[in-house]
């Protein structure tokens, strides 16, 4: 890891109006001219062109062709330069670390992931990460200069003001890891840190631009279940930025009460369905494993445990390693059988929807929200079977409270929705107007 260098950091481009005209180029792909920029900024045309001139220098927007409109000169339009800058965005989830490298446009240009190195030395999960964002960076082949910086989705809780990883339900060992300051100065890059359900929801709302949603919920469903919140445009992060915490909702179970672990007809929506539950409903109800024994009664997930985060549902110890790895690598098999019509497999990922639907119907109750995104490792992998059956819980729920239509869809960032998110963390910082916001500064 390099310590030596810092970059094109964030506040080097930095400014109201420089974000400001950034922030419309990148909402435009068809680009923009100097006086559209300055109708649809508001910024007088003087301040426009010096904006654009050190823009254009620092490569992050170029002239693109001209266009005829009326009479006059012709206008020179202006584009965003996608490969200019770059942002990594980083993962920790219990089982893997996933790392994603952000172009300035939002698109993934490389990705790779690590396992999670367990925190009895903090020092080995900074080596860790550091190294394989450095070899993430060198193996794109990206100038380390144009990385504008780090971002790191993690579960809660966290302490954000010192950047600190406090004691994730499903990180038993990891409790007061240093983890934003520790990599920067590992790194040299700057980093922000946020809750992973937080995360999610802000790269679902920074790349959809202009089409996002003003209100929504993202309904985060990992190793845990969590819920990411917008609402006026701008995420709910709490006073302590651990917004989300959704794992302690009560749902009627449904098909899914009662198995395998003699819990009631109503629980915890985090304990109802923790992926490792799931997994031993699945081989109850005739769905064949071959990858080892994933989902062991040892492994967390009772009804009891609840989960004490935004991004925990079914709590308990957090399971060994082993255990982590043998649940996703059945989650793979359930995901296979799904795909391959498995009916046993099919409506266990339908009940699993059908009681995610209904916690959701809670927070679309308490805010008057009109959008539901769905989305996670362990959610896109069912998506096909538990996206209709949640549509159908809260549409048709007799609790829903709003009379207004309700979106229900699922991201379409895929299983790495939070390394993404994490990265657009950075390019928010970056590129939008209230970005000191967003900003958590060491």
């Amino acid at each position: 890891m390099a310590e030596h260098r810092r970059g094109a950091n964030l506040p080097s481009i930095g400014g109201f109006n420089r974000t400001v005209v950034l922030d419309a180029v990148r909402r435009s792909p068809d680009g923009l001219s100097r006086v559209e920029l300055a109708s649809r900024t508001g910024l007088s045309a003087q301040t426009v062109s010096n904006v654009t001139r050190f823009l254009i220098e620092a490569g992050m927007i170029v002239e693109s062709g001209t266009v005829v409109a009326g009479r006059g000169k012709p206008r020179t339009i202006l584009r965003l330069e996608p490969g200019s800058r770059y942002a990594v965005g980083v993962h920790v989830d219990p089982a893997v670390v996933t790392y994603v490298l952000l172009d300035l446009a939002g698109t993934v240009v490389a990705s790779s992931t690590t396992s999670t190195p367990t925190a009895d030395d903090p020092s080995e999960v900074v080596r860790t990460i550091g190294s394989a964002v450095d070899g993430l960076i060198a193996d794109a082949g990206v100038d380390v200069d144009g990385v504008l910086g780090v971002g790191i989705a993690s579960p809660g809780p966290i302490d954000v003001d010192a950047g600190i990883v406090v004691d994730p339900p499903f990180l038993p060992r990891w409790r007061d890891v240093p983890l934003r300051d520790a990599l920067a100065e590992a790194t040299g890059y700057p980093v922000l840190l946020e809750k992973d359900v937080t995360a999610a929801a802000v790269g679902e709302m920074f790349l959809a631009g202009e089409s996002s949603a003003r209100n929504f919920a993202f309904v985060y469903f990992g190793t845990g279940f969590g819920v990411g919140l917008v609402v006026d445009h701008e995420p709910v992060r709490g006073v302590g930025s651990n917004a989300g915490d959704a794992g302690h909702i009560m749902v009627d179970q449904g098909a899914l009460a009662g198995t395998p672990d003699g819990s009631g007809t109503r629980g915890e929506v985090g304990a109802a369905v923790a992926p490792d539950r799931l997994v031993r409903i699945a081989r109850e109800r005739g769905v064949t494993f071959t990858g080892g024994s994933g989902g062991s009664d040892d492994s967390g997930g009772s009804d009891d445990s609840g989960g004490s985060d935004g991004s925990g549902g079914s709590g308990g110890s957090g399971g060994s390693d082993d255990s982590l790895d043998a649940v996703n690598r059945a989650w793979d098999e359930l995901a296979a059988a799904i795909d391959a019509g498995d009916d046993a497999a099919v409506s266990l990922a339908a009940d699993a929807g059908t009681v995610m639907g209904d916690a959701a119907v809670v927070i679309v109750n308490l805010l008057d929200i009109d959008r539901v995104v769905f989305g996670g490792p362990f959610w896109s992998r069912i998506s096909s079977a538990a996206l209709p059956a949640a549509r159908a819980a809260i549409v048709g729920s007799p609790l829903l409270v709003p009379k207004h239509a309700v979106d229900v869809v699922e991201s379409d960032r895929g299983a790495d929705v939070a390394a993404v998110g994490a990265a657009c963390l950075v390019l928010d910082a970056a590129l939008s107007p209230r970005a000191s916001g967003l900003l958590i500064r060491r």
